[in-house]
């Protein structure tokens, strides 16, 4: 079969037909660190596709595939942090194709280098946020877990809406529904119709509104990254997060997947002590620039 390429020089080709199979092996060597990548490269398959055409750029030596980087809404490398040559030709191919992402992300090492190659073509970086502890729990959480969390209906969009995007305000510094409004509420119906949402709804000053929610955001075989934690502000200090988050890992493992994982900014005090009280322990490091 014959392999797009771009080539800046003989040692560094990347393909983009890449084994969508090679592809979820590769992941499955460390799948927290690579979950972002793994969650669509398995929905690929699952889909019927078994190779990548240009949403993946590969790197094939001796014969096997040995780095990837997934070009899509994020771009997102797997690859050794100290794979020079794989770095190079992952950031050739970026900047050949433009910048077409909202963010890099995954294993910090592998993403601050891949950031240092491009910073002269994509930079400045409205954030870098080099320091986000990788975080994962598979067993039962060590605090009693919120009875009345659950998962959330579709048809409670209306009320979902408008916590989903006060999160990702506080989380990323400006709103979602700027400039493709449709886009952001299509994620979160996507995510309601998955059942990947978890609320706790109950009556409010101005009725019915979510106090706690939480998105299974990207979900593999071997692992259930859990994203979007948010409390109402009114009512945070109460450990509602605490007991909701192990209310999450409750309904998560084993019903999805065996490993629940998720990453927070290390500056982030308090959610840190929070994740850490439910069980989660540290196994590696994120970083995430953000455009």
């Amino acid at each position: 079969r014959a392999m797009g390429r771009w080539r800046s020089a003989a040692t560094r080709t990347v393909v983009d037909d890449v084994d969508l199979y090679d592809a979820a092996a590769l992941c499955a060597q460390d799948p927290v660190a690579t979950v972002l990548a793994a969650t669509r490269i398995e929905a690929a398959i699952a889909a019927g596709a078994d190779r990548a055409a240009a949403t993946i750029w590969g790197m094939r030596r001796g014969g096997s595939l040995d780095a990837l980087c997934w070009a899509g809404a994020n771009l997102v490398p797997v690859c050794d942090p100290d794979d020079a040559e794989a770095l190079d030709a992952f950031a050739d191919a970026a900047r050949r194709q433009g910048r077409r992402c909202s963010s890099i992300v995954g294993e910090a090492r592998c993403v601050l280098e891949l950031w240092r190659r491009l910073e002269d073509a994509w930079g400045p970086a409205r954030d870098v946020r080099a320091d986000q502890p990788s975080l994962v729990i598979d067993h039962p959480g060590l605090v009693v877990p919120d009875p009345a969390v659950r998962v959330a209906r579709p048809d409670e969009l209306p009320l979902l809406l408008p916590a989903s995007v006060s999160m990702f305000i506080e989380e990323v510094g400006y709103s979602p529904l700027t400039g493709s409004p449709g886009a952001y509420e299509a994620r979160v119906r996507a995510l309601l119709d998955e059942g990947r949402t978890f609320v706790r709804i109950e009556d409010g000053p101005d009725g019915p509104e979510v106090v706690f929610k939480a998105d299974l955001g990207a979900v593999s075989a071997q692992v259930a990254q859990v994203q979007g934690v948010w409390v109402t502000p009114r009512l945070r200090g109460r450990r509602i997060s605490e007991h909701g988050m192990a209310a999450v890992v409750q309904q998560t493992l084993g019903r999805v997947a065996p490993l629940v994982s998720l990453y927070v900014n290390a500056y982030n005090a308090p959610a840190l002590a929070c994740y850490r009280r439910v069980g989660f322990r540290q196994v590696g490091t994120y970083a995430t620039v953000l455009f």
